[in-house]
């Protein structure tokens, strides 16, 4: 009767702990849920690590939560490789795909906290701005109604650019509705807009408020560290005023001034390439050269005849 109970007992624990663990899944499993599911919550975690245990016991008292409320299932990945595209500290980290798009949460396992985080963002924060919207939309020159713009230049082929998706989100879902965060795309659609601020590498970051524009130069690209930059920190860097919009004259002189520089630039290199190209041309200046001063010294040694004309006699 008593070892009866006491499997009985031992079962209904095995059965409480296996309910305490959320479904595990392989990286290829995760794209096919970021795929399918409109909404999807992802703790990518690894073993021997009570912080990720901690968010695994959290996530699942939430499970029911954000299924009844926000449709949105809770998966695990354990040692993914997709872990550093979106969270630089790889695991723990809590993602909240929203169509596909990555919002990174970081706090505390705190069920509140997470899912209030979640609850407010279902949504992307970010926006996209291309060149044609861009001034309409930051009126960035003049520094007007919009209110501050935090704006991420990124790249297609830019690697760093693509991990920093979910921690840009993240920043943005941080500071919404007291700070506008967007990015533009330095190689396409916002390519006038990087060379009007010089943009020369990617990623890069500039805050825009009251008619300027700050570069944030820190090396720790965290939500943590962007937020303080956005509220208070960005008062210890230079501001610059924001330059106006390039008329079509300007345009005209700056493609000119480009083409210079290329033409000069690719005339270089390919006289470094191929060396015999300017020794025959040199060659041949001073032909030309020789040619043209032995001309001269015939023309004065050869003096024209004059010829007298005599007058008739009438």
């Amino acid at each position: 009767m008593h070892r009866n109970i006491f499997g009985f007992i031992l079962l209904l624990l095995v059965i409480k702990v296996q309910s305490q663990t959320l479904q595990i899944v392989s990286d290829d499993d995760l794209l096919q849920f970021i795929k399918e599911e409109e909404k999807l919550i992802v703790l990518f975690s690894k073993p021997n690590c009570d912080i990720c245990n901690k968010f695994e016991l959290t996530l699942h008292g939430l499970y029911e939560d954000f299924n009844k409320h926000m449709n949105a299932p809770i998966i695990q990945v354990v040692n993914s490789h997709l872990a550093k595209l979106y969270s630089p500290t790889k695991e723990p980290a809590v993602v909240f795909f929203r169509h596909g798009v990555p919002l990174l949460y970081n706090g505390e396992p705190d069920e509140n906290d997470i899912y209030g985080f979640f609850e407010k963002n279902q949504s992307p924060a970010v926006k996209e701005l291309t060149d044609k919207i861009f001034e309409h939309m930051t009126q960035a020159a003049t520094g007007s109604t919009t209110g501050d713009w935090f704006v991420m230049f990124y790249g297609a082929s830019c690697v760093e650019c693509q991990r920093l998706h979910a921690v840009w989100e993240g920043v943005g879902a941080t500071v919404r509705g007291r700070i506008n965060v967007a990015r533009v795309d330095a190689n396409l659609a916002g390519a006038d807009t990087a060379k009007r601020f010089k943009v020369q590498k990617l990623p890069t970051f500039l805050f825009f408020r009251l008619g300027k524009v700050y570069r944030y130069d820190l090396p720790k690209h965290d939500i943590k560290s962007f937020v303080s930059y956005a509220q208070d920190w960005y008062k210890n860097s230079k501001g610059e005023p924001v330059p106006l919009l390039s008329s079509p004259f300007d345009e005209l002189v700056d493609w000119c001034v480009d083409m210079i520089r290329y033409s000069i630039s690719f005339g270089l290199d390919v006289l470094t390439e191929h060396p015999w190209i300017w020794q025959i041309g040199l060659a041949g200046f001073g032909l030309v050269l020789v040619t043209a001063l032995i001309a001269i010294i015939k023309a004065g040694k050869t003096k024209p005849k004059t010829i007298k004309k005599e007058k008739k006699s009438k």
